[in-house]
């Protein structure tokens, strides 16, 4: 494993056992809210303020690190948040105590996003970006593919007992706070003249910030605003005649081709360009989001998951490799945290808009209106985004 480094290796299984927790409980969350009194549109409500909040924080806590010089410690404080929300979910059921737990789990992981993929990113040269952030993400994915494993089978022997999981997901995230202290910052940036960072930070970093970082994220922005939740390939399985158990076991095997893929792909990035990759994971996902408007075979569903799966590697952390090599390194924390906080704003948006079209005009129209509009979406990588990246 040449180029992945001692902390690049804690940095992955910190995010295995973090993603194995949260993954866990992803497929039972809406059940168990509603077994406690939660309505759609209540679950709605919950999701998209976490969400709003966790997007929020992102520039803000990444522009705190970049200006204190530390990471390490951001990264400890936003893995423990997320830990200790598990067990909270379970504790008490009113709706207050609800929306605070989750939303603990959401700032726990804007407080972390910006100074881990600083961390990524200085573990890196831009040559090898592609590589370091592909293998990351392929550790994070495979919590993706235990837990939900590890939540079928607890419930298959205890069916219904939604409330244990959040106490059992508690010790894979515990795990993930005491390896995050395993990690020292090697102090390759210089505090900045202290500043009170605002919390609309992200909105003054666009501003100052190189005329390609915002052509980039201008596109992959545009893409968010259309890419809705993973929920709805999973309730189009569901509506095309699949079971229960069948539509977490085509989660689990999308989550398993992304581990699988992720890493490689990140090599084949470094070789061929971030963008050039980049732009063949949109054209995958155009087939997969078209080819869900017009197929309801089942054996279809499980080659377009798989494209899914290999959609996602070629990029999540594709992307986030490519701004890295954008931008100044003293701003990495930032530029991410910036970026990542849009996109959380614009992937609740998508959802909203994705619903709102299912509700009026059905699952086909939904998934046919996010492939064409992601065409147009991949012209505009292709033709106007053009400038070299920063080395």
């Amino acid at each position: 494993m040449k180029n992945i480094t001692r902390t690049v290796w804690i940095l992955s299984f910190v995010s295995l056992f973090t993603d194995m927790a949260s993954e866990m409980l992803y497929p039972i969350m809406p059940i168990y809210l509603k077994t406690i009194g939660f309505s759609i549109v209540l679950i709605g409500i919950l999701e998209g303020v976490a969400e709003a909040v966790a997007g929020l924080s992102k520039g803000y806590f990444g522009k705190l690190s970049d200006n204190s010089g530390k990471r390490v410690p951001f990264v400890q404080i936003g893995y423990t948040f997320s830990a200790i929300s598990k067990p909270m979910m379970a504790l008490f059921i009113f709706p207050l105590w609800i929306f605070f737990a989750r939303t603990i789990d959401r700032i726990g992981k804007g407080i972390r996003t910006g100074a881990r993929d600083a961390i990524l990113s200085d573990e890196a040269t831009p040559e090898t970006k592609g590589k370091i952030f592909g293998f990351h993400r392929s550790m994070d994915t495979l919590g993706a593919v235990l837990g939900p494993s590890l939540a079928l089978l607890y419930l298959y022997f205890y069916p219904e007992d939604y409330k244990t999981l959040f106490y059992i997901a508690f010790f894979p995230g515990l795990f993930a706070i005491l390896a995050s202290f395993v990690l020292k910052d090697k102090n390759k940036i210089q505090p900045k003249e202290k500043k009170t960072a605002s919390f609309l930070v992200s909105f003054h970093y666009w501003k100052e910030s190189p005329v390609l970082y915002r052509k980039v994220v201008i596109g992959l922005l545009a893409f968010a605003l259309f890419n809705s939740s993973d929920v709805f390939l999973l309730l189009k399985a569901k509506q095309s005649g699949l079971s229960d158990t069948l539509v977490i076991g085509l989660y689990i095997f999308y989550n398993l081709i992304y581990a699988l893929c992720a890493f490689p792909i990140g090599i084949l990035a470094d070789k061929i360009g971030l963008k050039k990759m980049f732009i063949s994971g949109l054209s995958l996902f155009i087939i997969v989001y078209l080819g869900m408007g017009l197929n309801t075979n089942s054996y279809v569903l499980v080659g377009l998951f798989l494209l899914y799966g290999i959609y996602a590697a070629a990029t999540e952390g594709i992307a986030k490799a490519w701004i890295s090599n954008i931008t100044d390194k003293k701003d990495t924390a930032t530029a991410i945290g910036t970026y990542s906080g849009f996109q959380s704003i614009c992937t609740m948006l998508a959802s909203s808009l994705a619903g709102l079209i299912w509700y009026r005009f059905g699952a086909s129209e939904t998934f046919m209106i996010t492939g064409i509009a992601t065409i147009l979406i991949l012209f505009y990588f292709v033709f106007w985004v053009r400038l070299k990246e920063k080395k």
